[in-house]
């Protein structure tokens, strides 16, 4: 998969920039997310470095034949309607598994939202994983993970760090992203 993965990105003009090695466990926080498109993209990416992450997508999501498909791909059926928390399923499945890594978009939507949803954060917490930043630069054609962030427990502290990151990417649909710095 690596080498066909490297093939099709490079084949629709994209460039991966990864300078820092990928830890045992991590969240993997991906932005800007504006368009269907940046999920594709992403797991070409991560698949061309060779490297396997989980991603978190709705329950209703894994229907048959859809739902396999989505396993396959390291998919992981999130139910709100149970009474546990999202960030406690997730931070369960960390301390299930030697090696682990989970994608998630803190905007949780391809809408415009005023503010980032924190599971990402929480789950890296309760997990005691790093966060490994992604982006998706449409301007650059580049898609990269140059930061591994450590979560200090303050909340908008760290979120302001974390936004400043993304400052200067460019999204695919740039009136529906929102850093809020």
């Amino acid at each position: 998969m690596k080498k066909f993965s490297q093939w099709i990105f490079k084949m629709i003009g994209w460039k991966a920039v990864v300078t820092i090695p990928e830890p045992p466990k991590s969240v993997i926080c991906v932005a800007p997310h504006t368009s269907n498109w940046d999920f594709f993209i992403g797991k070409f990416f991560y698949w061309s470095l060779g490297r396997k992450s989980g991603f978190l997508m709705k329950k209703s999501w894994f229907f048959f034949p859809m739902g396999n498909l989505l396993r396959s791909m390291d998919g992981i059926s999130v139910d709100r309607s149970k009474r546990t928390l999202v960030t406690d399923q997730v931070a369960a499945e960390f301390n299930k598994r030697e090696t682990f890594h989970v994608a998630i978009t803190p905007e949780g939507t391809r809408s415009l939202v005023k503010k980032w949803k924190m599971g990402f954060y929480h789950i890296a917490l309760k997990a005691n994983v790093p966060i490994q930043l992604a982006y998706i630069d449409y301007a650059k054609k580049e898609m990269g993970i140059t930061e591994i962030f450590y979560p200090t427990g303050d909340e908008k502290a760290d979120l302001k760090k974390i936004q400043a990151f993304y400052k200067n990417v460019h999204p695919r649909n740039p009136e529906k992203f929102n850093i809020s710095l």
